[in-house]
């Protein structure tokens, strides 16, 4: 993807960080191509970079301005305009992964071209797919997959693949939502592709590889979420995944903005997304447990991941907090027992 760098990241006037993910995700993971964020009167987040005005960041060296709100529906407010037509006038280029399209806004359409910059909705895929196939292909596939939305599914597989890499592993991160694609620079957001793709669009992203190659799937969604497990179905059934890692957040009991869908049980949970594997990949197999514990103290933490650690037989990490290398010790022993498996 030919999006420039360095970035502007722009919160808007958020006061959740979780609202914010997009931008939170690529401070996080590719904070040297951040040059600052750029925050609205009434917002509260802060990812620890310069607060600058686009004409500051413009100075500092920036080339484009990227929307780093997630928010419900994927809407572009009205009160961002004035700094996304700020940004295009200054002479940076605007991209966003909303489900609403910046080349939409005739304004901001017309603006970019008077400017000569570019709209980026990397939300939406240029690409055509096909209908799944299920044919088995090469190469191995580890799919992170949620209680929910929002449980940490990126922040995991990220994590696995920059592990497999320290340990001089053949591994790719395969992006699969709007923030993934920031930072990977590749990718495809599977939620904005139409149902019937679904499976095909994550047969293209993760093709034959190698035999020791490790492909790192983003997972979306939830098989428990009643608005958004068909996403979660489709990329299942088209990853094939040989290995999966299931993720959760410890202090959520409920699904995010549905309180009356409870977290299921994790060994239910676990059970479910086995079967729902089965039909693209009948030896798919759970190498571990993936928990954002970062609302919870060190003591609390560690007795939380330990319990499920016990209960489940699988190693359970947090990526930012313990690393996930127990979850790539399993991983690997996948190969080391497959005998003659592609």
């Amino acid at each position: 993807m030919a999006l420039p760098t360095p970035y502007a990241l722009f919160l808007g006037n958020e006061t959740d960080v979780s609202n914010a993910k997009t931008a939170a995700g690529i401070a996080h993971w590719q904070r040297e191509n951040c040059v600052c964020q750029i925050r609205l009167e009434n917002g509260t987040v802060d990812l620890s970079l310069a607060d600058m005005t686009v004409q500051q960041a413009v100075k500092s060296g920036a080339k484009c301005l990227v929307i780093g709100v997630a928010n419900f529906g994927g809407v572009i407010a009205p009160d961002w305009l004035p700094v996304l037509k700020s940004a295009l006038e200054a002479g940076l280029d605007v991209a966003a992964g909303l489900h609403a399209r910046l080349n939409d806004i005739a304004e901001l359409r017309n603006l970019a071209e008077k400017y000569g910059r570019k709209l980026y909705d990397i939300r939406q895929p240029e690409q055509v797919f096909r209908v799944g196939s299920g044919v088995e292909r090469t190469g191995n596939r580890l799919l992170t997959v949620g209680t929910d939305c929002s449980v940490g599914k990126m922040y995991t597989s990220l994590a696995i693949e920059k592990e497999l890499r320290m340990r001089g592993c053949d591994a790719t991160f395969r992006a699969t939502g709007q923030t993934g694609v920031f930072i990977a620079r590749s990718g495809v957001c599977v939620d904005a592709v139409v149902s019937d793709f679904i499976s095909g669009a994550a047969e293209s992203l993760s093709p034959d590889n190698a035999a020791d190659h490790w492909d790192v799937v983003e997972g979306q969604g939830s098989l428990f979420h009643p608005a958004f497990a068909g996403v979660t179905l489709g990329l299942l059934h088209g990853s094939q995944p040989d290995a999966l890692v299931l993720c959760h957040d410890a202090t959520r009991e409920t699904i995010e903005d549905y309180l009356d869908f409870p977290i299921p049980e994790f060994g239910h949970c676990m059970e479910t997304y086995i079967a729902a594997a089965s039909l693209t990949a009948p030896n798919a197999q759970f190498v571990g447990m993936s928990i954002n514990t970062s609302k919870l103290n060190d003591i609390e933490a560690h007795k939380y991941l330990v319990r499920l650690e016990h209960h489940h037989n699988l190693p359970c990490c947090d990526p930012v907090r313990t690393g996930v290398a127990a979850i790539v010790d399993r991983m690997l022993k996948i190969n080391d027992s497959s005998g003659d498996r592609p």
